[in-house]
């Protein structure tokens, strides 16, 4: 059986749903579901209850699954059970957000024009609004495939609780292939289909030299200075000034970039000038588009995200620190291990300062699909159908850790069909969301689901 949903009629369901769309990503933004916060349990109760009320809302079945951690929401639109099964897998617990920072308050979503200013609007609430809106008009219109969903709640924590979750629903989970919407493109001119993200290594650094701050009049010259030591051993981890990492052994299992994948980065269009607007960036290591695509999406990293110890008030206070503590993380590639890449780190700082103790903060594998074959070239024809564009297939320099986890547990084919832009502010103060994205992204997620009725599994 085939069904084809009409262009024209899926235009005018779009147009008609803007309302009602915007009605609802603001309820659902409004609810500051930020997982790494404690206090915020009961707005993460109250995120989980609305996300059941939507998928049921637009008929699908849908119900809560208790994990160790944050619940999961799981939903299902099923049509039949000789067709094709896609699972949507989207986030919806946020970053944290301080008020202070917004020129807009982030937990009280603000509607100019046709872009939608809040905390979770693009990441990932927005998207998985839309592709909620397609999967309900392609079960409405007879077309025959199964949508299953997947909202996690913990995702901006590393998703703790996903692989044990997978592991006890599997039978549950069964699924053809797996859609993630939760990816940027390259600029709003350009969509992209990534099909590879950077795996993590998270520590802290901490070195102690003393019981209490002691004055530098004093104690000086003979006293450690923890804070100086630390930034003397993170100079020998990595040069600061190229970003080349130092440590013996890390790059060993790096998986090169074919030539072809290099071609793919540069023919999409990727520009080091737009980059550095959209992130509000005054410089990079380097201005050529190609070695610059490259080290944000295919190169393992090396960063220092804070140092704290001794004082940080106004003005400047004499004193020798008692202790200090760096946060690092190493960003990694295809065939590298964060496991290996630990334990490499550890013997290295070992070497330099035995009295620093390296502590694991947590970690993510790298993830590498297909950019070919039918599952990519129904991605790329369903993305140009709804923007009219043609898409570019690139990496992506983050981390998705639930991904990972359904790519080792469900053995199926996961594509991403991501509706953010780099100036919609992932991670970042004033995030927003837009109209254009959203509608657009609802016609590639309908022609996406006609797509896949028709690949045998």
């Amino acid at each position: 059986m085939e069904v084809k949903c009409d262009s024209g009629q899926v235009a005018t369901y779009i147009n008609a749903l803007r309302s009602e769309y915007e009605s609802n990503l603001k309820k659902f933004v409004d609810l500051p579901s930020v997982s790494m916060e404690p206090e915020r349990a009961e707005a993460m109760s109250a995120t989980a209850a609305m996300a059941i009320d939507l998928l049921q809302s637009q008929g699908a079945k849908a119900r809560l699954v208790k994990t160790a951690g944050q619940p999961i929401v799981i939903g299902e639109f099923h049509s039949g059970a000789a067709y094709p099964t896609v699972t949507v897998y989207n986030h919806i617990d946020v970053q944290p957000a301080e008020p202070s920072e917004w020129l807009t308050a982030p937990f009280d979503m603000q509607i100019d024009d046709g872009v939608y200013r809040g905390r979770g609007t693009t990441d990932d609430k927005g998207p998985a609004l839309a592709v909620l809106y397609a999967a309900a008009y392609v079960h409405k219109h007879g077309v025959p495939i199964n949508i299953k969903f997947i909202w996690e709640l913990e995702e901006e924590i590393g998703s703790p609780s996903f692989e044990q979750f997978l592991r006890d629903n599997i039978s549950h989970l069964k699924t053809d292939s797996v859609v993630v919407s939760d990816t940027i493109w390259v600029s709003r001119e350009r969509p992209a289909i990534p099909y590879g993200l950077r795996g993590l290594q998270c520590c802290l650094l901490k070195l102690k030299t003393g019981v209490k701050d002691v004055h530098s009049g004093t104690t000086g010259g003979l006293a450690r200075n923890p804070i100086a030591e630390l930034a003397f051993l993170i100079s020998k981890c990595f040069d600061a000034k190229t970003g080349e990492v130092k440590i013996p052994g890390f790059l060993d299992d790096v998986r090169p970039i074919d030539s072809a994948e290099l071609e793919n980065f540069v023919a999409s269009g990727f520009n080091v000038a737009n980059f550095k607007k959209a992130h509000e960036l005054h410089s990079t290591r380097t201005e050529d588009a190609s070695e610059a695509s490259a080290r944000i999406w295919a190169t393992p990293t090396f960063e220092v995200h804070g140092i704290t110890g001794g004082y940080s008030g106004p003005g400047v206070k004499t004193i020798v620190p008692h202790q200090a503590e760096a946060k690092i993380s190493m960003r990694l590639v295809p065939n590298q291990d964060p496991a290996k890449v630990l334990a490499l780190l550890k013997k290295f700082v070992a070497e330099h300062d035995k009295d620093v103790e390296v502590v694991a903060e947590g970690s993510l594998k790298p993830f590498l699909g297909e950019f070919t074959g039918p599952f990519a070239e129904a991605a790329k024809e369903a993305m140009k159908t709804g923007f009219g564009k043609e898409a570019a297939f690139t990496r992506e320099g983050g981390s998705i850790g639930a991904v990972v986890s359904m790519q080792e547990i469900l053995k199926v084919p996961l594509v991403f069909l991501g509706l953010s832009l780099p100036e919609h502010g992932y991670h970042a103060i004033n995030e927003n969301f837009d109209w254009q994205q959203a509608s657009g992204g609802m016609r590639m997620f309908v022609d996406y689901f006609e797509r896949l009725a028709k690949i045998k599994s």
